[in-house]
């Protein structure tokens, strides 16, 4: 059974995250600099990379190799040919695997970040996959909603994610750190970013105990 997020345009996605109503492209990506200059590490992992959206952050001076996971092959097309540099470098390698059900096929890396990413695999699903790349890290932004039957900004593009439908969980940030923390880890830092319409982002950074 394939999933919903391999028919929907890389396109259609970004112009969507990034319009003025919604602003999610923007703030995922500070966002995302400051989870790579958070930590002392060498190696990290971004789940849910989609077209690579904030790697141009990723230091060459600092990290040896970026994991960039996703499961739309088009979407990491895009993240390579946008990022040429940092994959000729052989910092940045993609990785089209499916989280849900190939969590195995993860190599290590010591900072795992996954942002917007469990809100459509689920905690337990979220939760092996951190044990498979045993990240001494774990930073992941999350999609807070005042108004949990709409949990997707309206937009000209709203009904190409009707079928997120079926995957979408809604996120609890006390029962994430539960589970984060039965597998070791536990919370160190929380930052809120405010979005239009009534969401939020939070992030929630963790360490191995």
């Amino acid at each position: 059974m394939s999933n919903p997020w391999e028919d929907i345009s890389l396109d259609t996605y970004e112009n969507h995250m990034k319009l003025d109503s919604v602003k999610q492209l923007q703030t995922l990506n500070k966002i995302m600099k400051a989870q790579f200059e958070a930590y002392p590490v060498k190696t990290a992992m971004v789940l849910g990379v989609a077209g690579g959206n904030g790697l141009e952050h990723v230091d060459p001076s600092k990290y040896e190799t970026v994991y960039g996971v996703d499961i739309n092959g088009e979407y990491l097309k895009a993240a390579t040919e946008r990022h040429k540099e940092l994959v000729d470098f052989g910092i940045l390698k993609f990785l089209k695997i499916d989280i849900i059900g190939e969590a195995a096929n993860l190599p290590h890396a010591e900072l795992l970040i996954a942002n917007l990413l469990i809100e459509y695999v689920g905690y337990e699903a979220f939760s092996k996959a951190i044990s498979v790349v045993n990240p001494r890290y774990v930073s992941c932004a999350i999609q807070i909603n005042e108004d949990v039957q709409n949990w997707i900004s309206d937009s000209p593009y709203i009904h190409a994610f009707d079928g997120l439908d079926e995957v979408h969980h809604q996120m609890e940030e006390k029962e994430l750190a539960s589970f984060l923390e039965r597998i070791g880890y536990s919370e160190i830092s929380r930052t809120k970013e405010s979005l239009p319409n009534g969401k939020a982002l939070v992030r929630l950074d963790f360490e191995k105990s």
